[in-house]
């Protein structure tokens, strides 16, 4: 019994100021568990309560509030055990100084974290388009946010990118999404004849929405060719190409049908011999 008692008194000393006894790690590492087992009970007696579609959400912003609570728990636990909590951090400035440098990116990514929860700007399930990438978001973690791309792939975003670049939210005014296809006829093609075959072409796919109905722009005078633009409205934005690719077949298709012409960059020479 005595030599339990010897080493549970046991102390480490450090420096002058700061010295721990085994007694008081101990005391710490409990103080830690029950903190966590408290907060863990905490958590699912809160979000108990909340629609399934908010309890991702509330499990985020509860982790960041939970490891804010093990730090001040940590040195409230270590004043309380005889370590000078002052001298600590007086000794350990530099070091935290260049770990606070080199963890900046972490911390701007966690800081963002925090500010997309509140703002609500990006949810699970949302197409986003940040950086040129498109992805579907499956979720939202601590540090990023993790998206599957078209392709299947996983798409990890950093979330001091959305700080950094524009996010363009495809779906936060709901699902459905206006696409648009461009074409270009030739000089002297019946343009009313154009404007009826796009539009046949939209109403004809089963994946274009009635309404809003398809809108026929006609865009340019163009260098070679008389532009228009097919707008339509998708329920899926996510998988746009595939009846944006079956426009442009069923287009080429009608235009053949009907004698009008895509025509390719002309340039006209001029030799002028002296």
């Amino acid at each position: 019994m005595e030599e339990i008692k010897n080493f549970l008194n046991y102390t480490f000393h450090f420096t002058d100021k700061i010295s721990i006894s085994v007694k008081g790690i101990l005391f710490v590492i409990i103080a830690i568990i029950v903190t966590s087992v408290f907060l863990s009970l905490l958590r699912k007696l809160i979000s108990r309560k909340l629609p399934e579609h908010d309890k991702d959400k509330f499990k985020v912003v509860f982790s960041y509030f939970k490891y804010l609570v093990y730090v001040i728990i940590f040195f409230i636990m270590l004043n309380a055990v005889g370590v000078e909590v002052t001298a600590v951090l007086v000794a350990s400035s530099a070091l935290l100084i260049g770990v606070g440098l080199a963890l900046q990116t972490l911390f701007q990514d966690i800081i963002a974290g925090v500010f997309i929860l509140i703002d609500q700007s990006v949810h699970v399930g949302d197409i986003i388009e940040i950086d040129g990438k498109i992805g579907r978001v499956e979720e939202i973690k601590l540090r990023t946010t993790r998206a599957v791309t078209i392709d299947n792939k996983v798409l990890i975003i950093p979330h001091h990118l959305y700080l950094t670049n524009s996010l363009y939210n495809w779906t936060q005014n709901g699902t459905t999404t206006r696409e648009s296809v461009s074409v270009g006829v030739a000089y002297g093609s019946d343009v009313k004849l154009v404007k009826q075959l796009l539009i046949q072409a939209a109403e004809e796919h089963d994946a274009v929405l009635k309404f809003p109905a398809p809108l026929v722009l006609f865009t340019n005078f163009g260098d070679s060719s008389l532009d228009f633009r097919l707008v339509v409205t998708l329920n899926d934005s996510f998988q746009a190409g595939i009846p944006k690719s079956d426009l442009r077949f069923r287009i080429d298709e009608l235009f053949r049908e009907n004698n009008i012409s895509i025509p390719f960059p002309q340039r006209d020479i001029h030799i002028i011999q002296k």
